[in-house]
């Protein structure tokens, strides 16, 4: 298998590794072990040139000051549970709050700030990275103990795919997902306003100010929201809808079409000048996308001392609806003993 191991860095004494997955392919994949985050994706353009097409930082302190979630595992559940309360079968819960009174991405150290035990695995072809986090009962004041195991695989053919397995001993949340932050043309080149993106998607979950759903699944036809066919971000994210405005962008979960379970291709996202492609393949049910609204030019730099800038990069995070606890007539988030969450999402990545 081609898995080299070297040391990253540092978080309060303990030393950080890095696992870079290589093959035959013009894609190549490099893991921390902290968050299992994503901390490089390299690949080619359409004149051979390998760039990387992901963002995050030079060293492993970098990844909690900053924030972002760059690159990392989210969960326990991931997106937003309002007001950090939900209550199953009859017990009520109280998460940590850590986004104003809601409750993020598994909260104030949710998987993207805990350490994964890892395992390589694969074969020269395809090397495989296993990470898998035990949460104990009462993390984050969730209930039941969760095993979670994400299989990273570097494929053949130079795609990325990520196999999500969770198991629990008392009945809990669970949504899990990565939350890389794309920009095709490379990392340091700042602006995705001249990528394209395709969708599969015919409805969002409207939300209020505070990014929590209202329950309403509204159907996309004739909104900015539409990218049934494909359009250019930097016009979409110009367009003058009020959500657009006051977010400063998109920050909203996609309802995708027709949705059975199947492993279909769901999502495209191009650069025209590099040639570079990426396919979202996903069983999921939704993809929530955020065009880095939030990011400050006075936050510390990417690799490399590249600066942060707004809409810098995309997320295209696979998942189940947000808040879904709190919507009857949402996705099902609860997972049971004797019951296996498993999913799979696959960055198939490709040029012209």
């Amino acid at each position: 298998m081609s898995i080299q191991k070297e040391l990253f860095g540092y978080l309060d004494n303990r030393e950080v590794y890095a696992y870079t997955l290589k093959n035959a392919s013009e894609t190549s994949v490099r893991i921390m072990e902290f968050g299992g985050a994503l901390l490089n994706i390299w690949t080619a353009d359409k004149n051979g040139h390998i760039d990387d097409v992901i963002c995050g930082y030079d060293q492993p302190e970098d990844y909690i000051i900053a924030g972002g979630h760059h690159g990392a595992l989210v969960g326990r559940c991931g997106n937003r549970i309002a007001n950090s309360t939900f209550t199953l079968d009859g017990v009520t819960y109280h998460l940590n709050c850590n986004e104003g009174k809601h409750h993020l991405h598994g909260g104030l150290r949710g998987f993207s700030r805990r350490f994964w035990d890892v395992t390589e695995g694969g074969d020269a072809d395809e090397p495989a990275l296993i990470l898998t986090k035990i949460s104990p009962d009462g993390e984050e004041n969730y209930p039941g103990t969760l095993t979670a195991v994400v299989t990273y695989t570097l494929t053949k053919e130079g795609a990325l795919k990520i196999h999500y397995k969770a198991t629990t001993d008392k009945p809990t949340l669970v949504n899990l997902t990565n939350h890389a932050y794309f920009n095709l043309s490379g990392y340091q080149n700042g602006n995705i306003g001249s990528h394209l993106l395709w969708m599969d998607a015919d409805r969002i979950n409207t939300i209020d100010h505070e990014l929590i759903p209202d329950g309403v699944m509204a159907d996309v036809t004739g909104t900015p929201f539409d990218f049934r066919v494909m359009k250019n971000l930097g016009d979409a994210l110009a367009d003058p809808d009020p959500d657009i405005r006051f977010f400063e962008g998109f920050d909203h979960n996609f309802i995708l079409a027709d949705f059975d379970g199947a492993m279909k291709k769901r999502a495209t996202l191009m650069h025209p000048e590099s040639g570079r492609m990426m396919h979202v393949h996903t069983d999921q049910p939704c993809i929530q996308v955020y065009t880095s609204n939030k990011i400050k030019p006075n936050v510390r730099p990417f690799k490399n001392n590249v600066p942060q800038v707004q809409h810098f990069a995309i997320c295209l995070e696979t998942q189940a609806m947000p808040d879904s606890i709190h919507h009857p007539g949402f996705t099902d988030v609860v997972l049971r003993p004797g019951q296996v969450y498993e999913t799979t999402t696959i960055y198939e990545f490709l040029h012209e």
